[in-house]
């Protein structure tokens, strides 16, 4: 009698296990499934929002394609940024540089973007040229016209999905999940831009994806929104030695505001870099405009700049209630900017927080 209490306990035990254990596979699964349907199968209104940087002005045919040329000189900028601890890894490479004989300046773009531990991978090239226009001797503007090619691929094989557990040995078997015929999509996509700015003030405006290309590869549905950018600056001389060029210890300070759109995702990042020459500083505030979580990160970025040669990082501390869970941001950047040619037209470099 006893023993059969203990076998029908043991029993019971089992059952139990095998229950949760179902109950875990079918969480993990929906989990899985969710995720897909949100960032690859945007078959409804959902829609993944662009990945982006915090050195906005290290990076700034990124920002608006319309900065291209505004320096002058030949300008050249790679960026890495590693958000989350290495769920989204994001990088670019561009150069631009101001021609007199086109009235305007060009900019060549390269992008990567890894989410996960591979599972989708962006890369795209971008081309872009803005025109130069001398409104009056204190006020000039560009408009730019950006257009480029992106490939989006899915590794379907670094999936992990509910029904290849083992409770025992874990992911063992082999998927039931039917594999999508097409894992790689290639669109072409179009982006505009305007800048204004004196010698101590800039603004402008962008509208990246105006063209709407379709950000899925397995529907021709869902079109990936526009993002629009707004951005007001201004930068001041609070000590300087020489007009002609920059010294040790002097210093500037520029505020900015950037205010970024697309689709659900609304971001007001504001700020200001502090350089003491050859030191920058910087602190910035992102607020997302959610509810209960209005702030959503602090930036602090600091750099060093010798002769042509400009490095810079920061750090993305992620507040609210996500803050545990997803962890900091870091974002490293490097710049060259070369010697200008002679230009036989006076035009005034635009002065923003790099290369000042």
């Amino acid at each position: 009698m006893k023993s059969t209490s203990v076998l029908s306990a043991m029993n019971k035990k089992r059952l139990f296990l095998r229950i949760k254990l179902r109950k875990s596979k079918i969480m993990h699964r929906r989990i899985v499934t969710f995720v897909l349907s949100l960032l690859l199968l945007p078959t409804s209104k959902l829609v993944a929002q662009d990945p982006h940087f915090s050195q906005f002005y290290s990076n700034p045919i990124f920002l608006n394609p319309a900065f291209a040329g505004s320096e002058l000189c030949p300008r050249f900028s790679l960026n890495f940024r590693d958000q989350w601890t290495g769920s989204f890894r994001t990088y670019s490479v561009s150069y631009d540089q101001h021609f007199d004989k086109i009235s305007g300046g060009i900019g060549v773009l390269a992008f990567g973007d890894r989410q996960g531990t591979g599972q989708i991978n962006t890369y795209s090239a971008h081309f872009m040229y803005s025109f130069h226009l001398k409104v009056s001797r204190k006020f000039q503007m560009r408009f730019a016209l950006q257009a480029g090619y992106q490939q989006k691929t899915l590794d379907w094989e670094t999936l992990k999905w509910g029904d290849m557990i083992d409770p025992r040995y874990g992911f063992v078997y082999q998927t039931n999940e039917m594999q999508p015929d097409n894992l790689t999509s290639h669109n072409f996509d179009m982006a505009a831009g305007f800048i204004g700015y004196t010698e101590y003030l800039y603004f402008g405006m962008a509208a990246h994806h105006f063209t709407r290309p379709y950000e899925s590869w397995l529907t021709q549905t869902n079109r990936l929104s526009v993002r629009w950018t707004g951005h007001v600056g201004a930068y001041v001389d609070l000590k300087r030695k020489s007009k002609k060029e920059r010294t040790f210890g002097d210093i500037s300070i520029s505020p900015n505001i950037i205010y970024q759109h697309q689709n659900t995702f609304h971001y007001l990042n504001s700020g200001f870099y502090l350089n003491f020459y050859p030191f920058t500083v910087g602190l910035w505030v992102r607020n997302s405009f959610v509810k209960h979580d209005p702030v959503d990160a602090l930036i602090f970025m600091c750099g060093v700049q010798y002769d042509i040669f400009k490095v810079s990082y920061s750090y993305d501390i992620t507040l609210g209630k996500n803050s545990s869970q997803t962890g900091g941001s870091h974002e490293v950047s490097v710049n060259f900017k070369l010697r200008c040619p002679e230009s036989k037209k006076r035009i005034k470099p635009l002065k923003c927080p790099t290369f000042n």
